[in-house]
């Protein structure tokens, strides 16, 4: 008997009808206080060697039906290496076909980052005795909200992660990121830590992802709308980070993200905001070039088109940073569908593609530090 699943950290999914293999009916669950979905996560049980067709009916109602075009969704034995498998969306539902080889398999959007493994990550951090921790204070549900400051440089260097609790390449990203930071004989880490400060919140809204939500926190609220006029009855996350940047001042700022529809790495700046000028734009030239150079995942083709001058929405973290401290901010967008630049047909863009890109993004800052002031 075939038993379908997703009562557990992070997993979202209702179970229809799991009666016939070939004909599986499930949807996904919006956000607890707000419409949104497209993230989804569930296990399945007794089914190996059976071929399975799994339909996930109300896909054409989700936040980003462009990502379902040329998508494939993830599969995991283990929660460690996730690869795609047979998906077909037309216009209506999203179709997932495979036979698992194991008795359990987990099925996903993208490769699940959940808060237990990110309780592990921050474990494994705080033994370096390069880190300082700290906790900034409490998500409406009551996890703590941690922040790590590494390096003693008087540049000060910001780099958040997942703001939006589906972009589970953003943990995948910030975990790469730490575990290279904390390197004591990586010698470009230790130039990094010698010329700045870095201040990093590995996963911002914590709660969304327990809770197994796309964008919002436990409130209902999009945290990536939120630093206008963040509260600590709406948006604690939002506020307890805004009121640290004002003690340590922002030289720099990076806020990891994933991108539904567009299938390439990509990087978003502050064009629009009222102050934007030439300076703002040749640092993100030059961080972009830097990139390019040390990356061969990266690409400067695809992406968002810039706003009119001046239209820039302040809520948005990297407007609202650039704006208020007059500094390099930009959004990096991964895929969740494999990127067209270097695709890997197996994996698509996963989980240790994150980990390595994350590592390239070092050598980058390493070289334009210097250059923020």
């Amino acid at each position: 008997m075939i038993k379908i699943s997703s009562d557990f950290d992070h997993g979202n999914i209702d179970c229809l009808d799991a009666s016939d293999a070939s004909n599986i009916r499930l949807k996904i669950k919006p956000d607890g206080k707000a419409d949104f979905f497209q993230w989804f996560i569930f296990r399945v049980e007794g089914a190996a060697g059976a071929p399975l067709t799994m339909h996930i009916l109300n896909a054409d109602g989700a936040s980003y039906i462009a990502g379902w075009r040329d998508y494939r969704a993830v599969a995991s034995y283990d929660g460690e290496t996730w690869f795609r498998v047979d998906t077909a969306f037309d216009g209506r539902t999203l179709t997932i076909e495979h036979t698992p080889e194991a008795d359990a398999v987990q099925y996903a959007y993208f490769g699940a980052y959940p808060t237990t493994r990110y309780r592990d990550c921050i474990a494994r951090v705080k033994q370096s005795s390069l880190v300082e921790a700290k906790v900034l204070g409490e998500t409406l549900d009551r996890q703590a909200i941690d922040y790590f400051r590494i390096g003693e440089g008087p540049r000060q260097l910001w780099v958040i992660a997942r703001q939006h609790p589906g972009e589970d390449m953003g943990s995948w990203w910030a975990e790469g990121f730490l575990d290279r930071l904390t390197e004591e004989t990586d010698d470009t880490a230790k130039a990094l830590r010698a010329a700045a400060t870095l201040h990093v919140i590995p996963c911002m809204n914590l709660d969304g992802v327990r809770r197994g939500h796309l964008r919002t926190n436990a409130a209902g609220i999009d945290l990536n709308r939120a630093w206008q006029n963040a509260s600590m009855d709406k948006s604690p996350e939002v506020f307890v980070v805004r009121e640290k940047m004002r003690a340590t001042g922002v030289d720099f700022f990076l806020d990891a993200h994933g991108d539904e529809a567009i299938p390439n790495n990509f990087l978003d700046c502050a064009t629009g905001i009222p102050s934007w000028n030439d300076r703002h734009r040749s640092l993100f030239d030059r961080y972009s070039t830097l990139l390019l150079e040390a990356s061969d995942d990266f690409q400067t083709k695809d992406g968002y088109p810039a706003p009119p001058p001046g239209a820039a929405n302040l809520a948005i973290a990297t407007n609202y940073v650039a704006e208020t401290w007059n500094c390099l901010s930009m959004t990096l967008e991964m895929p969740f569908k494999d990127a067209d630049v270097n695709p890997d047909p197996v994996h698509g863009w996963s989980p240790q593609r994150c980990q390595n890109f994350a590592r390239d993004h070092i050598n980058v800052m390493a070289q334009i530090v210097d250059e923020l002031r």
